[in-house]
């Protein structure tokens, strides 16, 4: 075992971790933070997505030890005391999602992408989210969504 220290959700975190043992194990199993969702376990399917230190990554590829210092946000940290987060509203308000298990992946993603860009275009939505599978929609109010909660944004 090797102790970890990081951040999660804005909250210090210290626990012994094995090894082989991923960042989603430790998320879900551990600190039972299951909004993060364990899908494919091969990085195909993107239900994983959090955040580390602000950038997507696959929770399912990131070995825990490796992530000794750095900042994780999961679903569960995106909203604030004064409520949902505009990528939260957004999709909620368009529609976007549906059975959604996919929905905490594509929340992170586009987080993360409005962060940088509160104006991206159609098409660099869909590259934004492209690692991330929806069975049940066809994206359109995905990116719509996305296109909204960028207007919440300051330009």
């Amino acid at each position: 075992m090797k102790l970890l220290r990081l951040t999660v959700n804005g909250d210090p975190v210290e626990l012994g971790v094995r090894d082989e043992e991923t960042l989603l194990q430790v998320l879900r199993e551990r600190l039972g933070l299951t909004g993060t969702k364990q899908g494919c376990d091969l990085g195909d399917c993107g239900s994983c997505t959090v955040l580390l230190d602000g950038e997507p990554v696959l929770s399912c590829l990131v070995l825990a030890a490796t992530v000794e210092g750095r900042s994780v946000e999961t679903i569960e940290g995106v909203a604030g005391a004064d409520g949902l987060h505009p990528v939260q509203e957004a999709f909620d308000e368009v529609g976007a999602v549906q059975c959604g298990f996919c929905t905490p992946g594509m929340v992170l993603a586009s987080k993360a992408l409005l962060e940088k860009d509160p104006r991206p275009s159609r098409s660099e939505i869909r590259r934004a989210l492209s690692g991330n599978l929806c069975r049940c929609t066809g994206y359109v109010k995905i990116v719509d969504a996305v296109e909204r909660a960028g207007k919440a944004y300051p330009a």
